[in-house]
């Protein structure tokens, strides 16, 4: 096996984990969201939560395999600007998410963080 397959290989095994990571999170999620709930709890924010935190991991895999396979296989400037389009619309979609979870920007403090003054 050549260094470009090997190379190949391991993008297709995290390109798997990244789609497994978001089908088992959505299954995860799904399951706990029929459990009986908490009084009181808010089960469709938990379970959006728990939703939106799967694709997240999951977009971080797949980020990651498209950047394995673009940088080491075919360092080509067309697929580097591929590579680049991809992971620009992704990082999009993760911060996307990453607001409409935590419900501010991220680079703002949570409202119970204490003061480092």
């Amino acid at each position: 096996m050549s260094f470009s397959e090997a190379v190949e290989t391991v993008g297709k095994v995290v390109d798997g984990v990244g789609v497994g990571a978001i089908v088992i999170g959505i299954a995860a999620a799904s399951v706990a969201a029929l459990r009986p709930a908490v009084p009181g709890s808010d089960r469709y924010r938990i379970y959006r939560q728990r939703l939106g935190r799967a694709i997240l991991l999951g977009l971080e895999l797949l980020v990651a395999a498209d950047i394995i396979r673009t940088v080491a296989v075919t360092p080509t400037l067309t697929n580097a600007g591929v590579l680049a389009v991809i992971v620009v619309i992704r990082t999009f979609l993760s911060f996307s998410l990453e607001v409409e979870l935590g419900g501010r920007w991220p680079w703002h403090r949570e409202p119970d963080a204490p003061s480092s003054r």
